[in-house]
Order: C-alpha cells, then sequence, then structure tokens
C-alpha cells in the first residue's frame, strides 16, 4: 500500500471518537506494520509527566524492555532532545543506540509536536537494512500531525 493510500486510513483512525486515545494510537501500529512491509516495530513513546524521560505508549512488534527512555539516550532520547526527524540507515554504526532486537537493522523517529511542544514520538525500527526514504519522514510528518490533534 502506498502512503497516500494510507492517509485517509490514519484520518479514519484518528477521527473515531468513540476509541479512547490509546485504541486510536495502537490502531494506527497496527496499519502501519501490516501495511508497510519494512515497518517491523511501530510504537508511541510520550514525556513521563515533567520528568526527562519518555514512556512507552501503545505499540504494535516484539516485547520490549525499553518502557522508559532518559533524554539523549538512543535515537528516541536524542529525538526528544534535538526535535528533529532521525533516520537511522544502520543501528549497527550508531554510537548512542539502544538494541531492542539483534533482527533491528534500521530505525527512523519523527517527534510530535503539540502548541510547539515535543510531546512524544513516533518509533519505527526495520530488519531491513537502509529502508526510510524522505517519502517515510513527510508521511509519518503526516501521522504525528494527525496524533497531534487528539493529544
Amino acid at each position: 500500500m502506498t502512503f497516500e493510500s494510507l492517509k485517509p486510513q490514519i484520518e479514519t483512525i484518528v477521527n473515531n471518537s468513540k476509541a479512547t486515545v490509546d485504541e486510536r494510537l495502537r490502531n494506527i501500529c497496527q496499519l502501519l506494520e501490516k501495511h508497510i512491509d519494512y515497518y517491523n516495530w511501530v510504537g508511541f513513546y510520550f514525556r513521563n509527566g515533567d520528568k526527562e524521560e519518555l514512556k512507552l505508549g501503545p505499540y504494535v512488534g516484539a516485547p520490549t524492555d525499553h518502557t522508559i527512555i532518559p533524554f539523549g539516550k538512543g535515537i528516541c532520547g536524542q529525538v526528544a532532545v534535538s526535535n528533529q526527524n532521525f533516520v537511522v540507515p544502520d543501528v549497527s554504526a550508531q554510537d548512542n543506540y539502544i538494541a531492542c532486537s539483534i533482527t533491528v537493522k534500521a530505525e527512523i523517529v519523527v517527534p510530535i509536536f503539540v502548541n510547539g511542544e515535543n510531546i512524544g514520538q513516533i518509533d519505527i525500527d526495520s530488519n531491513t537494512p537502509d529502508p526510510f526514504t524522505e517519502a517515510d519522514e513527510r508521511f509519518l510528518e503526516f501521522v504525528c500531525a494527525k496524533v497531534a490533534e487528539i493529544l
């Protein structure tokens, strides 16, 4: 499925006010993991209150021990500080990387902004080396903008 064909489905999920926010976030994860072959783990992390750390939210994929990530640590923690997308074509070449699974080859993290504040992010791991393109970044920015509307 193309990114463009997934956008209306993202909007439908986000606009389903009968579902809780967590249910909608999980449905987004499921949609992306199912329809994009190289999205093997899809999840959300959010700022943990006033703490300088991220807390794992809804996700789809292998269980992870990384339920709390300090700001600055790993790819997700770096995005919490930089406020910028982070695309890692080869996780083995990253010094500040938190390994979740030996099968993961690449990662992309895109921040979510509410009222100009970085409040969380979408995190995607891939078992395919270097799969992410600018099209992934633009699509995930769209997803994050839609998610921001319900937070």
